[in-house]
């Protein structure tokens, strides 16, 4: 019987919570007050400079592409001392993901590794034959998830996996208009080419990506997006769910399953 890597141990990827590490971001616009305490967003900050730091080198499957997480600088507002994020990993341990006919390494689904961290602004992309770098986003953005082809020698259905290509689930716009980038806004879901010279965007850039499923049998990515309905830049409860499938072999093809667009 066919079956689809349910929702559950994918919801880390997507999922929305009230902790600490939501309060995460970036001013991007002057935010100032006027005489009633009203607040106003003015114009875009001129020149936008974070203080970053790179984390691991993460090994692609082709040694040609190296790849490294950036992330923002904090400072602990008791102590003064500053402090970044650090990666941290998605793992799969369902059964279908270890047996005969597949071994994903643990790896979140066959043939990607999948990282996140706390202020994960940026992706560095280095092309080791021709000592080249290039960052994925010129400007910082807000990271979600990033996923890489995996290292490990993945199999699916007794077949290598070997993907040539990156996605990416971020908060790169600052939808809602409230001055800052942050979970408040719309999230979107790009693929990017081998050498992150090319950026498309898989879901339409008028929804917020929620939570994905993976289905094994056919290599599909199932994406779950909140339509912005009330076109105020950012997701609520009471607006329509849609369902995108994506085929992992080709990412550009890719439709929706459920709900219009």
């Amino acid at each position: 019987m066919r079956r689809i890597l349910p929702a559950l141990i994918l919801l880390a990827l997507f999922a929305c919570s009230k902790s600490e590490t939501d309060k995460k971001g970036f001013q991007v616009r002057e935010v100032s007050e006027n005489e009633e305490g009203e607040r106003i967003v003015g114009l875009p900050i001129d020149s936008l400079t974070l203080e970053t730091k790179p984390r691991n080198v993460l090994l692609t499957n082709n040694p040609s592409h190296r790849v490294v997480p950036i992330y923002k600088v904090n400072y602990d507002k008791k102590t003064g001392k500053p402090f970044t994020g650090s990666n941290r990993f998605h793992s799969n341990y369902w059964e279908y993901g270890k047996n005969e006919d597949n071994n994903w390494n643990n790896n979140f689904m066959p043939g990607f590794e999948a990282v996140y961290g706390y202020n994960f602004v940026n992706i560095s992309h280095y092309n080791n034959s021709m000592k080249k770098e290039n960052l994925f986003f010129s400007t910082p953005v807000l990271i979600k998830t990033f996923y890489y082809p995996a290292f490990s020698k993945d199999t699916l259905n007794s077949i290598a996996v070997n993907r040539d290509y990156y996605l990416v689930s971020v908060y790169d716009d600052d939808t809602n208009n409230d001055g800052y980038i942050n979970v408040k806004d719309l999230r979107r879901f790009y693929q990017f080419d081998i050498d992150a010279l090319e950026k498309t965007l898989l879901i339409p850039d008028n929804y917020s990506v929620m939570s994905s499923e993976y289905d094994p049998e056919n290599d599909y990515m199932y994406i779950f997006a909140r339509k912005d309905e009330n076109e105020n830049g950012q997701m609520e409860y009471e607006e329509s769910t849609h369902i995108f499938w994506i085929d992992l072999n080709n990412p550009r093809n890719r439709g929706i399953q459920y709900g219009n667009e």
